[in-house]
Order: C-alpha cells, then sequence, then structure tokens
C-alpha cells in the first residue's frame, strides 16, 4: 500500500502537537477535517479539553494513525495502537525510528513513512 492509499480510509487521528498552530500535527489535523475526515487530535502531554490524552479515548474505530510526535514518544502510542487493533499508521518525518519500523512489522501494522500534507494535495 502507498501513502495515497491511506485517503481511502476517513477515521483518522493525529498524534503531535495538534494545538500548535506552528507544527505539523496541527496543520495536518486541520487539513484533513477541511477535507471531510473524521478526525481528532491526541496530545498525551496536553491538558485541553480540545484534544485527547489517549487513544483508548476515541469514541469512534480508527482505521488511520497519523504519527506526528518525536519517536520516543511515538513507539509508547504505537504500543497503545496495537492494543485497540488499529494497524495502519502514516508515519511523518521525523517520527519515524528503527524501534517503530520493527514494532509495526512485528505485531502486523501496516507503517507507510509519507507526508499527510503532500499526499493531500495530490489529491
Amino acid at each position: 500500500m502507498k501513502a495515497n492509499e491511506l485517503l481511502n480510509y476517513k477515521n483518522w487521528i493525529v498524534v503531535g502537537d495538534v494545538l500548535n498552530h506552528s507544527k505539523y500535527a496541527y496543520k495536518i489535523l486541520n487539513s484533513l477535517k477541511k477535507d471531510g475526515f473524521n478526525v481528532v487530535g491526541v496530545n498525551p502531554s496536553a491538558n485541553d479539553k480540545e484534544v485527547y490524552n489517549s487513544l483508548r479515548d476515541i469514541p469512534y474505530k480508527v482505521e488511520v494513525l497519523d504519527l506526528c510526535i518525536n519517536p520516543y514518544k511515538g513507539i509508547k502510542i504505537l504500543q497503545e495502537a496495537n492494543g485497540l487493533k488499529i494497524d495502519k499508521v502514516l508515519i511523518q518525518p521525523g517520527a519515524e525510528s528503527p524501534e517503530i519500523i520493527e514494532f509495526c512489522k512485528v505485531n502486523g501494522i501496516l507503517a507507510i513513512e509519507g507526508c499527510a500534507l503532500v499526499e493531500l494535495s495530490k489529491a
């Protein structure tokens, strides 16, 4: 599967600094919303009612996880995602690590490295 094929799925989450207007997580979240995706933001360290702190709190079945967070936190997010049977992840530039790729491979999670903003601009 290629990154652009993930756009066929409509239930997404974006994990990262989704409240900071200067960060890519914020831009990705809002671009997905604008294009009609069912998407919310997750930031494990945010204390704000606009975002979720945990994947477990998402009120719908997540089809694609957009990982836009540092790899140290990202691996913990993927462990939670695996427990929730989320099996597709788009890994943004800078969020990847050998550990994350290996975790996805071992656990049957489809991991695609790419940029949601680039894919949305082509759609």
